[in-house]
């Protein structure tokens, strides 16, 4: 145990001593010297970290909560309630203990991200394995991971394979199997299996040091409630010391002005915002949705339109082929052709034909020869000696090929978005081969869920073609779409949205969307475990690399707020309550203290709620 916390410990048990002593002889001798020396002692014991604390605080101008008690307690002296002063710094201090507890456990999804940092990794140096903190590993080196043991780097596998629990970092609840060349990342951990793994980046550069960072930023970056009610709260305390002033000077009733003064102590009210946005970060955190402060995750809550890009959002970025058309020869020799002709080519559209062809066709060892790129329009290329064509309308039509027999399959294929690439030969069509950037499985749920979750709009905004567009947000459901634009048409786009509908968020993959992202009121990215571009623009980062943390992370925020809203209210509920007991005279300093204390102990118990929120998470995944 930490030694501050063993001297509190020790504290709380000897003023609980004699707090109960000096009761038992308060009631069997009355108020005797000795029962005096006794709440004297008890006092003391309890309030001289009170005390001190107050003093501390008025010497920089502020008059907070401990101020107020220790005027009360010295007050109390004065007019001879020995037992009211004692129970006063007794019940303060158990409060103050019992609250601290309780907010470390609104803390607990932070606290377990900590726990989750590695203590310790295993390099080959000099051909011997050797354990060594975490942060002494080199880029470059060979780190060993078994299972039950926590990955201490980033990097990729070069040997080996295991089932990987990412739950740290992207919030799976299931087990992801990782083979050679695969990326994995700082404090996963290896349910079975064993690798080796070559560290990319190390110590602060891991992905979870990044996390851990934002996290802890995150809890002091206030929302705009806590700012308001710390503002307020540095002008009520004054006010409340006037107030009892006023009070004495009126009825000449010191003890009531005293009793003021405890109960009137802002505890629950200041406390009420912050506990909730710490659980709310908390929870978010430990599901993948990380948000960059109390002011993203109350933002979030008032969202009315959410603007969603297109490439590597919407959809998963990377090209796939989704149909074959061939006119008068088997699909498998189309195929091999156009990827034997495409083998030396970088374009995203020819990865796709080459990643589709390795996994249908296997190794090709035959290589084409005179192949010409024509910028704009395709390649052309001899196989077996014959010239072959392989892309757009335009690449066919000047070489007089019609395309008669295609025209209708094109036209199909074009009005669902897909991107044609064409084959020819001499003169006629070979096939067509459609590639598409396919939707992630999972968007048209989330935005069904963002619609019933009361979002007016949901949009799309995509550099792409009109007819792409049209097609993507027909399949998923997006009440509108605009296509062809560039980053600064997007971020005129959000502005109109913003003047019609109110607050708008941007949700982007974090690459080439940090105008709109920072244009928006909330920027959500699509960051990925290992994102640093995602990680930096925005306001949010949806860590698991997918869109389905978005309806997640608006349930969780407008559940925060309401349950900062509940905690203020209740706050000032009891305080006015209180006000009105100390008016008709049934509430004394003692029992003012105590209910003060529980008031700020049910508003740090209700936060804690927000720990057991996880609605919907897995549903959309």
């Amino acid at each position: 145990m930490q030694p501050h916390k063993l001297k509190q410990n020790h504290r709380i048990i000897g003023a609980s001593i004699l707090v109960t002593v000096s009761f038992i002889l308060n009631k069997t001798l009355g108020y005797t010297w000795l029962t005096i020396v006794v709440m004297a002692a008890s006092t003391l014991i309890a309030g001289i970290p009170i005390f001190v604390n107050a003093v501390r605080a008025i010497r920089y101008w502020i008059v907070g909560i401990d101020a107020l008690v220790t005027i009360a307690v010295i007050g109390a002296w004065f007019i001879g309630e020995y037992w009211e002063a004692a129970a006063v710094t007794y019940l303060f201090m158990i409060g103050n203990y019992l609250e601290s507890r309780t907010i470390e456990r609104t803390k607990s999804a932070i606290q377990a991200l900590l726990k989750l940092a590695p203590d310790t990794a295993t390099v080959r140096r000099s051909g011997k394995e050797v354990t060594i903190n975490p942060e002494e590993v080199l880029p470059g080196e060979l780190v060993i991971v078994k299972p039950g043991e926590k990955i201490s780097i980033d990097g990729t596998i070069v040997e080996g394979s295991a089932y990987i629990n990412q739950s740290a970092i992207t919030g799976e609840s299931l087990s992801v199997n990782k083979a050679a060349s695969d990326t994995v990342y700082s404090g996963t951990i290896i349910e079975s299996g064993y690798l080796l793994i070559r560290a990319d980046k190390v110590g602060e550069d891991t992905t979870f040091a990044k996390i851990l960072e934002l996290v802890e930023e995150a809890q002091d970056k206030k929302a705009r409630t806590q700012k308001f009610l710390e503002k307020f709260s540095r002008y009520y305390t004054p006010l409340v010391i006037l107030l009892a002033v006023v009070l004495f000077a009126v009825t000449r009733d010191i003890v009531m002005a005293l009793t003021l003064l405890v109960i009137a102590c802002p505890g629950a009210l200041v406390i009420s915002a912050p506990v909730s946005i710490v659980a709310g970060i908390g929870n978010g955190a430990s599901q993948g949705v990380l948000f960059k402060g109390g002011e993203m995750l109350e933002k979030f809550s008032s969202v009315k339109v959410v603007a969603f890009d297109k490439t590597g959002t919407l959809t998963r970025g990377k090209p796939e082929v989704t149909r074959i058309l061939t006119y008068g020869m088997p699909k498998e020799e189309l195929l091999k052709i156009v990827a034997v002709g495409e083998a030396y080519s970088e374009h995203p559209l020819a990865r796709a034909i080459l990643s589709y062809a390795d996994k249908e066709l296997g190794r090709l060892d035959e290589k084409p020869t005179e192949v010409s790129y024509i910028p704009g329009q395709g390649i052309s290329f001899i196989f077996e000696d014959k010239l072959f064509l392989a892309g757009n309308r335009k690449l066919l039509a000047s070489r007089n090929i019609q395309l008669d027999v295609c025209e209708s399959d094109l036209a199909e294929e074009e009005l669902l978005g897909q991107t044609t690439v064409i084959i020819g030969h001499e003169q006629r069509v070979l096939g067509l081969i459609s590639i598409a950037d396919p939707v992630r499985k999972e968007a048209k749920q989330v935005i069904q869920r963002l619609k019933s979750s009361g979002i007016q709009r949901v949009v799309m905004l995509t550099g792409d073609n009109p007819r792409a567009a049209k097609a993507i947000s027909g399949q998923l459901g997006i009440d509108e779409a605009y296509s062809e634009l560039l980053p600064q048409d997007k971020v005129r786009i959000l502005k109109e949205l913003q003047n019609k509908y109110g607050s708008v968020a941007m949700v982007g993959d974090g690459v080439n969307d940090a105008p709109a992202l920072a244009a928006a009121d909330l920027g959500i990215a699509i960051g990925g475990t290992g994102s640093d571009i995602a990680m930096e623009t925005g306001d949010v980062v949806l860590l698991s690399g997918n869109v389905s943390g978005l309806a997640y992370g608006l349930d969780l925020s407008r559940a925060t707020v309401r349950n900062m809203k509940q905690n203020i209210s209740f706050a000032i509920l009891v305080a006015i309550l209180l006000l009105g007991g100390v008016l008709v005279k049934s509430v004394n300093l003692s029992y003012g203290m105590l209910i003060h204390e529980v008031s700020v102990l049910l508003v740090v118990l209700n936060a804690i709620r927000l720990r057991g929120f996880n609605t919907s998470l897995e549903e959309i995944k």
